[in-house]
């Protein structure tokens, strides 16, 4: 079944849990059908607002996931229904648990070489019997992608988890998945830096508090230009919430 979406200031977003959006991903294998994983956060939602290329591959994708503690926030004060957030950083380790289990095949694209090799270190590590068929970094110019594609197809993966960034990982699945024989594809943002330990996920207290937004902006003050979308998000909910 599929879940119900809803729009947070005209953008998509789907109403799910995590296990429900584990659960959509073992259905969409099943069904043989190429579908997409994009996260929906504050700042995608604004960027959205004002990109409406960007706005068209969020309206076309499979399941849009509530990344963003924001989200989950204004779809609650708006009333416009229940999820709970589903962070790509950890929804991708829960489909590397399922396919170690199950024999999907998995392929990693995006990152430097060197990320890309030890994420793939460390999810066999860490998932044993898991199938990684193949890996490929990310910096691949327009005219050898598609050689990307067809390596991909070639060795018959399930999951594709892509790490290129927004928007450029939307609009690369936009444009390629109808030629890609995968059954299901990630965009999965800078999680291959985390799982490498490039990157360091917030401690669990902040992740609690849903600070882990605050963390990131200490870690990385560089961040802070990204994280003036929060208050616009967080001012055009309010506003919408008072005005309706």
């Amino acid at each position: 079944m599929e879940p119900a979406r809803i729009e947070i200031l005209g953008v998509p977003v789907d109403c799910v849990t995590m296990d429900q959006a584990v659960q959509w991903v073992e259905a969409a294998i099943v069904s043989g059908q190429s579908r997409s994983v994009i996260a929906v956060n504050p700042e995608k939602v604004i960027k959205a607002e004002q990109d409406a290329e960007l706005l068209k591959h969020l309206q076309q994708a499979g399941l849009l996931i509530p990344d963003g503690i924001g989200v989950v926030f204004a779809v609650r004060l708006l009333g416009l229904g229940q999820l709970e957030r589903v962070p790509g950083s950890e929804l991708m380790p829960k489909l590397c648990e399922q396919a170690s289990k199950k024999g999907y095949k998995v392929f990693l694209f995006g990152g430097s070489q060197e990320v890309i090799v030890q994420t793939e270190k460390v999810l066999v590590h860490r998932y044993p019997g898991l199938n990684i068929v193949g890996a490929q970094h990310g910096y691949v110019n327009e005219e050898e992608m598609q050689s990307v594609v067809m390596a991909i197809n070639q060795t018959e993966a399930d999951l594709l988890f892509i790490a290129l960034g927004s928007p450029k990982q939307e609009l690369w699945m936009t444009q390629y998945l109808p030629s890609l024989n995968i059954k299901v594809c990630q965009g999965v943002g800078g999680t291959f830096d985390v799982i490498a330990g490039r990157v360091k996920r917030a401690p669990l207290a902040f992740r609690a508090l849903h600070l882990e937004w605050f963390y990131r902006l200490m870690a990385q003050p560089d961040r802070i230009f990204r994280q003036t979308a929060l208050p616009i998000f967080a001012f055009r909910v309010l506003r919408k919430r008072l005005l309706g």
